[in-house]
């Protein structure tokens, strides 16, 4: 464990004050800058003035924002803040990241290793910072970590007893520009060194162990026969004919099943962990909010808040999760530009979309061939048109394919919206019913 008598903090959010709070209840003298508190003169400045040791970056930080050059520049040492804290961890790590269900999967993995009695908690990306967990639980036998690409464009020396990439597609490539970068990017959890288990999917095997030095105890999923652990009729079949039973979780769909389900069996059993568990957290497993979480039906129309699926491949997985007719909700900040990919199942899966905010013109032009498409601006004036439309046995879903900082501050806060406009229409139905 490298330790630093002093530490330049790019970024104050939650996770540069962990940063902080760390390295000072070390000894650490610390510095800390904050967007809204200096500019790219002050940096260079401090950096001209002062000597660190280390630079701790937060994840809203990009590898070529002009604080970030500067500091390489000046030769000081970069690590991400998931870096610092998993580097003061005296246990096993878990580490997952992928384009959609990292937080679900890292949940789950949590939830079965503390079901076997290990003391595990998560970090990272989920929401906690990886100082954060740490610091506060040092006597941790598995700490679980959600990582994301932001985080990995700075690790160096980062390496898990188990590193997991859940899926690969499009996302972030206004931040990492193309493909190649974000697969690059993503590929960095599995440490610049050999080390543990590395659990990919079967079809992205090759394309990543190229981009990976060192021979690797590779281990496969998916829903291919060719997968080490393969997942069909709402089983798992793995190594050694260890089986998992997802049948009646919400684990046992194909989207979930394939993905999460085989991957978190491998997992499992990579941990040295028996399946049982794995099939008992499985059970017990409550959804996190705002990812496919059913919030109820009003005149037996169920509506479903799936908020966190900010870019199309999550709405994607979300119509092919919630059945056929569907009134779809989407739109926010686009975080991509081609819309042409999900015109099959938006065909196959939706009988009418409801598009807002800054997406909302491009979505119409490319969907509106599709089936019915209106643009209504707001979250609740499409939930009003939605529900006016919606009949029984059909359902209501928001799932943006987009991100949220054009109407919202956090994809929690639009979901937070859709469940208060979903609550009112239940209070008026029920109100109206009991009029009667």
């Amino acid at each position: 464990m490298e330790e630093y008598g002093s530490a330049l903090i790019l970024g104050y959010g939650r996770s540069g004050r962990a940063a902080e709070r760390l390295l000072q209840a070390e000894g650490c003298q610390t510095r800390v800058l904050a967007r809204e508190l200096a500019g790219a003169p002050e940096v260079a400045q401090l950096l001209a003035e002062n000597t660190f040791d280390v630079c701790v970056v937060s994840p809203g930080f990009s590898v070529s924002s002009p604080w970030v050059c500067a500091v390489r520049d000046s030769g000081v040492p970069l690590i991400s803040e998931l870096e610092l804290g998993w580097s003061r961890h005296r246990g096993k790590t878990v580490a997952v990241t992928g384009s959609n269900g990292k937080s679900t999967a890292v949940k789950w993995i949590c939830e079965l290793l503390q079901a076997a009695g290990k003391k595990a908690a998560i970090g990272g990306n989920y929401g906690i910072p990886a100082c954060e967990t740490v610091l506060d639980q040092p006597d941790l036998e598995w700490l679980v970590l959600e990582v994301s690409s932001f985080q990995l464009e700075t690790v160096r020396d980062f390496s898990a007893d188990v590193a997991v990439l859940l899926n690969l597609l499009p996302n972030h490539l206004d931040r990492h520009g193309t493909m190649a970068c974000y697969r690059g990017a993503k590929a960095r959890i599995f440490g610049a060194v050999a080390s543990g288990a590395c659990v990919v999917p079967v079809d992205l095997l090759d394309s990543i162990r190229d981009l990976v030095p060192g021979t690797r105890d590779w281990i496969t999923f998916g829903d291919s026969p060719s997968a080490d652990y393969c997942f069909s009729n709402g089983h798992v079949s793995g190594i050694g004919g260890a089986t998992l039973d997802l049948s009646a979780t919400l684990f046992e769909s194909p989207i979930l099943g394939a993905c999460t389900g085989a991957a978190v069996a491998a997992v499992a059993v990579a941990c040295g962990i028996d399946l049982a568990f794995a099939e008992s957290a499985a059970r017990s497993f409550r959804p996190l909010p705002h990812r496919l979480e059913r919030l109820g039906e009003i005149d037996g129309v169920v509506y479903v808040d799936d908020s966190k699926a900010t870019n199309l491949a999550a709405m994607a997985a979300a119509l092919a999760a919630c059945g056929e007719n569907i009134h779809l909700i989407a739109g926010g900040l686009p975080k991509e530009s081609d819309y042409t990919f999900v015109k099959e199942i938006l065909a196959q899966r939706v009988r009418s979309i409801y598009v807002i905010g800054q997406a909302s013109g491009a979505m119409f032009q490319a969907w509106s061939g599709v089936c019915p498409c209106v643009e209504c601006g707001t979250l609740e004036e499409a939930f009003g048109a939605a529900t006016r439309a919606a009949r029984a046995g059909e359902t209501v879903l928001l799932s943006p394919g987009c991100a949220s900082f054009d109407q919202f501050g956090s994809f929690e806060e639009r979901g937070d919206c859709f469940k208060k406009l979903f609550i009112g229409q239940e209070h008026a139905t029920n109100g109206a019913s009991s009029r009667k």
